[in-house]
């Protein structure tokens, strides 16, 4: 239940995951899916307690990515770095490491180490033309650490491939670099009520001239009584 929900209801997923804690705390595969849950909804100590009680259960190092990106929520990106640097990242699979590297340039950008992350990113993943799970993701953040080092043309560059690898929209690289080509999108439904407002002006206006059509008519018909009067007298 949680995994279904923590895309389309991290809070609901999380409300689910502390009462699986309480019926089943000593169960690994609980532990992490509370860690992930608690991730969601940015609760980083919780879930780096969780995961790290699930690591100890299962004696996998698969979650230590995930475990250096909560150091990093909780504003500490050396301790991310150092996370990086151990031994756990070598006993990682490729997209593990991927997704390790991926989490070490974002903290040497917490950092303020710009090139230092664009360095980081570097590497034969990024370099090579085959496309995998982590591509998108991985060409993405060379991209947006490029543009925030200024070199826009490169950045460019970088979000297209992203883009072209991006097959489920994991990433909004099509926006970004509509962005860096000045282009606008305007929403079709703003368009239709922009064309409808000169309409409804339109019919004001002709109510305004039936009104005064109405009252043109009630003046004419008082004149000639008014003059009948004036005869009388």
């Amino acid at each position: 239940m949680v995994a279904n929900l923590i895309d389309e209801d991290p809070e609901q997923a999380y409300a689910y995951s502390k009462v699986a804690l309480r019926l089943a705390s000593r169960v690994a595969a609980v532990r992490e899916a509370a860690g992930f849950a608690a991730y969601a909804n940015q609760k980083y100590a919780e879930a780096l307690a969780e995961f790290r009680a699930a690591k100890r259960m299962t004696g996998s190092v698969e979650l230590w990515p995930v475990m250096a990106d909560c150091e990093r929520g909780l504003g500490r990106p050396e301790r991310a770095m150092a996370m990086a640097g151990e031994p756990e990242v070598q006993k990682l699979d490729k997209a593990g490491q991927v997704e390790m590297r991926l989490v070490a340039a974002g903290a040497r950008r917490d950092m303020g180490q710009i090139e230092a992350a664009i360095v980081t990113l570097q590497s034969p993943e990024l370099a090579s033309s085959s496309v995998q799970p982590w591509t998108a993701r991985l060409r993405y953040a060379y991209a947006d650490a490029l543009l925030a080092a200024g070199r826009e043309g490169e950045a460019r560059e970088w979000f297209a491939k992203a883009l072209e690898a991006d097959k489920d929209g994991a990433t909004d690289a099509s926006d970004r670099l509509a962005e860096l080509d000045g282009v606008e999108f305007v929403d079709a439904i703003d368009e239709r009520e922009a064309d409808t407002e000169p309409e409804a002006d339109a019919d004001d206006d002709d109510d305004d001239d039936d009104e005064s059509d109405e009252e043109s008519d009630v003046d004419s018909d008082e004149e000639p009584g008014d003059v009948e009067g004036d005869k009388s007298e």
